[in-house]
C-alpha cells in the first residue's frame, strides 16, 4: 500500500496531531514514565486513512474508460502543493507515464495547474495552492 500512497503526505497533512502526539507521548521521557498511546494512535490512524485511499482508487482503476483519465485528476487536486511526475505516477497505479502527461498537459492548458521546470524532475502545482 506504501507504493501507491504516500503516507510522508497523510502525515504532512496532519502535522499538528503528529507533533502534538509526539509531545503527548514523550511527557516525562527522562524519568521512564512516557505514554507511546497518543503516537501508537495517531499512526495506526494514518495507516487506516492510506488503506481507504488505496481501496478508493483501486476501485477506480477497474472502472470504465475514462476512469484512469479521472484518476489522475483526482489524485493532482488531492495534492496538498508541489509534486513531481514520479510522485502523481506513483499515486495512481495502473496509469501509464504517457496517459500521466497527457493529463498534466491538459490540465495545464486549462490553467488548472502549473509546471515549475522541465523534464521529470520538475514540479508540478495546483494553481491557488500556496503550501509548500
Amino acid at each position: 500500500m506504501g507504493r501507491y500512497i504516500s503516507l510522508e503526505r497523510l502525515v504532512e497533512e496532519g502535522r499538528e496531531e503528529y507533533y502534538e502526539a509526539l509531545r503527548r507521548s514523550s511527557n516525562d521521557w527522562h524519568e521512564g514514565r512516557h505514554d507511546l498511546l497518543p503516537w501508537l494512535n495517531f499512526y495506526l490512524t494514518v495507516l487506516h486513512r492510506a488503506y481507504r485511499l488505496f481501496e478508493e482508487r483501486a476501485a477506480q482503476a477497474r472502472s470504465p474508460r475514462g476512469a484512469k483519465t479521472a484518476l489522475v485528476e483526482a489524485v493532482v487536486a488531492d495534492f496538498p502543493g508541489r509534486f513531481r511526475l514520479a510522485e502523481l505516477e506513483q499515486a495512481c497505479p495502473g496509469v501509464g507515464r504517457d496517459l500521466i502527461r497527457r493529463v498534466l498537459r491538459e490540465l495545464k492548458k486549462a490553467g488548472r495547474v502549473e509546471s515549475e521546470g522541465r523534464g521529470p524532475g520538475a514540479y508540478w502545482r495546483n494553481k491557488g495552492t500556496n503550501k509548500e
